[in-house]
């Protein structure tokens, strides 16, 4: 599968982007899934349910199913945080995967950057950055520069894009 990431730091606007961004991809026929990376703990579940109530039992996983969806959640315990590729893998195939966060992951990203976080760029630390999608940018840089507002641009970024990103191998 493709995959393609949304990369940059807190506040620079990754999530108000990859849900504007997604009915553009989903208008040009893509099927999209996604990814998000979350760097605290954090719960699908609620309290009292009876998923949840399986889940503090000590089930390893635990799926919730209906006519609408069904999630899987698992319980790593003492288990390490799996990487980006042992998460995909539990992915069905779709024709990309936007990725949010797992920026120290090896796969093509765009950076998301804003003049007014007052943070230094990723780009030149990252040669897995292809684009830069930047508000208040003053200053050259050496990487394809598409306004962060202009969702229609990047939609367009990303699928000339495609062709050339190779499958996601877990690398």
């Amino acid at each position: 599968m493709k995959v393609l990431g949304l990369s940059g730091w807190s506040g620079s606007g990754k999530t108000t982007l990859m849900v504007r961004l997604l009915p553009a991809l989903k208008a040009r026929g893509l099927n999209v899934s996604t990814v998000k990376h979350a760097h605290h703990r954090f719960d699908v579940d609620k309290p009292g349910k009876d998923s949840y109530r399986h889940r503090e039992a000590g089930a390893t996983e635990v799926m919730v199913a209906s006519g609408a969806r069904w999630a899987l959640m698992h319980e790593l315990r003492d288990e390490p945080e799996p990487g980006l590729g042992a998460l995909l893998s539990h992915m069905s195939p779709v024709d990309l995967i936007m990725v949010e966060g797992f920026k120290s992951e090896k796969h093509p990203k765009i950076e998301i950057w804003r003049a007014d976080n007052g943070k230094p760029f990723l780009h030149p630390e990252d040669n897995e950055i292809i684009a830069l999608a930047a508000k208040g940018l003053a200053e050259q840089v050496a990487l394809p520069v598409i306004d962060l507002d202009d969702v229609e641009a990047l939609a367009d970024f990303i699928v000339a894009a495609l062709p050339d990103i190779q499958d996601y191998n877990g690398a």
